[in-house]
């Protein structure tokens, strides 16, 4: 049984104690990081949020208070009494290395069995101990660092948007299950049978009918949910911070939300970013990068040589391009001498996962050229395909010949991994652009037909309205992404406003004005009575704060997250429910295959 805090109140916090406190009377209150005991005297760390404080306990001050010391482990919650001095032998690792407390008063607030993980950074323990038992991971001075840089950086965002006059609303999360875009969450209703509410990927829609309101300038850092397998640094609730404004334009979104990452960026990181952020189409960003996401951190660009190989005898790729395929390739330059056969065959092994058939290679060597394919390839068209790369010696040209989807995934993701085999990329390296000029339709081979590339409210590029019925797949949105050394930050869009449009585009992506109503009335009903033209942006701010915390895993930043599953395991949801509360909302599992 734990003692009670009787008379004791805290007064500092563990890490805030420097020289300065010497000779106060202090109390403190936290957990015991570890203990020494040397015989006569006993030396006690105490953890708390703000760091550590060296406790001494010394058996000519009070034997019972040395005996009630010798009692105390690891993970034990005490209250101390003492006085501040200084420290004998300095430890420069913490901030309170100065000094320690000589203690006069103990109180064992409540005893800890021993932690199945270790209470330190870099523990070594498997993820899935560390989300078992999240409470005790929580104690890290690392996910507690993590967590209070999520909570500054929210608070930045909130000052900067008020200050700029957005009011915070928040929307609905029992709302109306809408077709496009991932799978719902679905929530069954009790009072209405046989009715489902979904749980909101975005609050796309309210964001729109706000501005319909009037309200001009919204903002809200809300929960989203995506029922969709998961990939790394996914998760099925994540946050979103969701803007939206009236009567703009790309530029004033655009204008707004870098001075926004120019505040995040200084008040978080002292980094100072430059203003305007590059921009570049969704058109140059695919072919030079292979991605709408490009890693602009590092070269390796993608190459296009289908025009020097589109009658060449090695049938892999003159084949490949009568069937409407591509060549393109990447010079790993420099390199040459870093990957051995053994090495580009593991390199193969990658890009087929992205649906490539098989990874062609050229090595320009100091004895000159290495290569299986040299063999099927004229000297004229070899010559003109390393000039195409602006292949030198020790370098290795990598191609892949496909569909040019499947070009652009294989090779888009392996010029990143390549980076990361090598180790290349400078750690505090910051590389941030605007894509914008995105196709507004992309076409769903499943489906047979065009689907919105972001969603069904997305404006087009004005010039290219008239291509809606004629040619879908020429039409440019008015959609912007912000991508920072890879990433996708955030995304948004000048939304529809025009009720005609809006009509044209549900045509396009083949819904019927009685589908359009059904899934979308109310926002179509609302787009009646006079709608101002709005777009806005929304920010994966999980994402953001991985980036400022210099953490390549999401479930760092988040408090409690989720396996790759969508399993808690701390607290075991998804779980079983009784029979009676399928009664209530009107359900029988069926679960046979």
């Amino acid at each position: 049984m734990g003692e009670k805090m009787g008379n004791l109140r805290r007064t500092h916090m563990c890490g805030d104690l420097r020289k300065i406190n010497i000779n106060e009377e202090v109390v403190l209150m936290g957990w015991v990081q570890k203990k020494r005991n040397l015989g006569s005297l006993i030396f006690a760390d105490l953890r708390d949020i703000k760091g550590i404080a060296q406790v001494v306990f010394d058996d000519t001050i009070s034997e019972e208070l040395f005996k009630k010391a010798e009692k105390i482990k690891s993970e034990y919650v005490i209250a101390v009494k003492g006085k501040v001095r200084e420290r004998e032998s300095i430890n420069k690792n913490i901030p309170t290395g100065e000094i320690e407390i000589l203690a006069s008063e103990l109180k064992i607030l409540n005893e800890s069995e021993t932690p199945p993980i270790y209470i330190k950074d870099n523990d070594d323990v498997s993820e899935n101990m560390r989300l078992k038992y999240r409470y005790l991971d929580l104690r890290k001075p690392s996910m507690q660092r993590n967590l209070k840089a999520r909570h500054k950086t929210g608070k930045i965002i909130r000052e900067f948007l008020d200050e700029n006059n957005f009011v915070e609303v928040e929307t609905p999360m029992l709302t109306k299950p809408t077709p496009e875009g991932a799978r719902d969450y679905l929530v069954p209703s009790r009072v209405n049978e046989g009715k489902f509410y979904a749980l909101p990927q975005s609050p796309q829609l309210m964001k729109q009918l706000l501005m319909v309101s009037g309200m001009d300038r919204y903002y809200q850092i809300v929960k989203c949910f995506r029922d969709e397998d998961l990939r790394a640094n996914r998760q099925p609730e994540f946050t979103q911070v969701d803007i939206e404004m009236s009567f703009v334009d790309i530029e004033d979104i655009i204008e707004i939300n870098e001075k926004l990452l120019y505040k995040i960026f200084k008040e978080m990181k002292g980094i100072e970013l430059e203003l305007p952020i590059a921009r570049m189409t969704y058109n140059e960003a695919m072919e030079r990068f292979g991605s709408d996401k490009p890693d602009l951190r590092f070269g390796f660009e993608l190459k296009d040589i289908t025009n020097i190989v589109a009658n060449s005898d090695f049938k892999v790729f003159s084949g490949t391009i009568k069937n409407n395929g591509e060549v393109r390739g990447i010079n790993i330059k420099g390199y040459e001498s870093s990957f051995s056969r053994k090495d580009i065959s593991k390199l193969e092994n990658y890009v087929k996962t992205f649906g490539a058939k098989g990874l062609a290679w050229i090595k320009i060597t100091d004895e000159g050229i290495t290569s299986p394919i040299a063999k099927f390839l004229g000297e004229n068209e070899l010559e003109n395909i390393i000039s195409r790369m602006d292949g030198e010696k020790g370098d290795l040209l990598l191609f892949v010949a496909d569909k040019p989807k499947v070009v652009f995934d294989s090779l888009g993701n392996l010029r990143v991994e390549i980076a990361k085999r090598l180790d290349i990329i400078e750690k505090d390296d910051l590389k941030l652009v605007w894509i914008t000029e995105f196709p507004l339709f992309e076409y769903d081979e499943d489906e047979e037909r065009y689907v919105a590339k972001h969603h069904p409210f997305t404006h087009p590029m004005e010039e290219d309205i008239e291509l809606l019925e004629t040619n879908p797949e020429k039409v440019r949105a008015k959609a912007y992404d912000i991508v920072i050394n890879g990433d996708e930050m955030g995304g948004g869009s000048i939304r529809i406003s025009d009720s005609k449009l809006q009509e044209r585009m549900f045509k396009a992506l083949g819904f019927s004005m009685e589908e359009a109503r059904e899934k979308f009335g109310f926002l179509l009903e609302a787009f009646k009575y006079g709608t101002p033209p709005h777009g806005g942006i929304a920010y994966g701010f999980d994402r953001l704060v991985m980036l400022l915390t210099d953490t390549d895993n999401i479930r760092d930043v988040i408090a409690f997250p989720k396996t790759q599953s969508a399993t808690c395991l701390l607290t075991g949801a998804p779980a079983n429910i009784d029979s009676e509360q399928l009664k209530e909302v009107h359900m029988k599992l069926d679960l046979e295959k």
